[in-house]
């Protein structure tokens, strides 16, 4: 896309970064619907990088959103940025639909799997429902005032989980790798009766086993992200908005998006659901025959 785009270098020149944007005007419907079709039928980089340039503000303000996991706010923005070029490549003005919203859940998509691969998602968990705690455990700790208070109490510790659908040491764990350890010799209660070590049972696997997990989850991981370059963009686009985002897609929506039945997204859902756990079933046997025959 032509033009560079402006550069949050660190933490520290974030307001710039937001003052520079800030120049990039906002694009009235009947602008963006022109500068869209330029790109996709002309293959207009100008018009594409005036798109990009035009949403800017849309990935900082998602960006903010996501500054409490420790990380560089430079390396989220940027990320985010990705998202959005992604969503202008694949973005189609006839569907009707304003850039924004669609570009939206691209940047979001893209931002999020950057903070899991930060964070070790072999470590946070790979079930949906682990994916889910794991960006809105702060805004259900808010909703209980329970936002720095170091550890739960076992009280919102069932609060959570119910909400949010997880199991307790579900919620216990994660609050911890987010908010880092505190005391186990703090009390359950504010009568003093019991403490955090009494209520918790140390069923945690051995260093070997643990290892032995980690590489297990880390090949798994990759084995699915080369699985997925078995898909076309389409199929891509509809398995990732079903199966790996934290709020799944709706076939009626998708169908919107594509211009086919929701029935017609369903077939394709499970077509490249079925191409991806053969190519990560492949995937994975080579992985493991690799050290095999290093080893031989």
């Amino acid at each position: 896309m032509a033009g560079a785009l402006p550069a949050l270098a660190s933490e520290g020149g974030l307001s710039h970064y937001l003052n520079e944007i800030r120049r990039f005007p906002m694009l009235e419907p009947t602008e963006e619907f022109t500068l869209a079709k330029r790109w996709a039928d002309e293959g207009d980089r100008e018009a594409a990088h005036r798109l990009v340039t035009s949403h800017l503000r849309l990935v900082a303000k998602i960006a903010m959103g996501y500054r409490g996991y420790g990380l560089p706010i430079s390396e989220v923005v940027s990320e985010g940025n990705v998202g959005l070029m992604q969503a202008v490549k694949r973005f189609d003005p006839d569907k009707g639909f304003r850039l924004a919203t669609y570009a939206m859940w691209w940047i979001k998509a893209a931002i999020q799997e950057y903070i899991l691969r930060s964070w070790s998602l072999v470590k946070m968990g790979t079930t949906a429902n682990q994916k889910k705690l794991f960006f809105n455990l702060r805004k259900a700790k808010g909703q209980i005032s329970a936002l720095d208070e170091g550890d739960l109490r076992p009280d919102q510790v069932a609060t959570i989980a119910t909400r949010l659908g997880v199991t307790e040491q579900d919620v216990v764990d994660m609050n911890r790798r987010l908010g880092g350890d505190v005391s186990l010799n703090a009390p359950l209660r504010e009568e003093g009766e019991g403490e955090w070590q009494d209520w918790l049972v140390d069923d945690s696997a051995g260093q070997e086993t643990v290892l032995v997990r980690e590489q297990e989850g880390r090949n798994r991981l990759a084995a699915l992200r080369d699985a997925l370059g078995v898909l076309n963009p389409r199929e891509r686009r509809i398995f990732e908005a079903r199966r790996l985002a934290e709020d799944p897609i709706t076939l009626e929506d998708l169908s919107g998006e594509f211009g086919v039945s929701r029935e017609r997204v369903r077939q394709i859902e499970v077509r490249a659901f079925e191409k991806v756990q053969d190519a990560v079933r492949k995937n994975l046997a080579v992985r493991e025959a690799a050290p095999q025959a290093a080893v031989s």
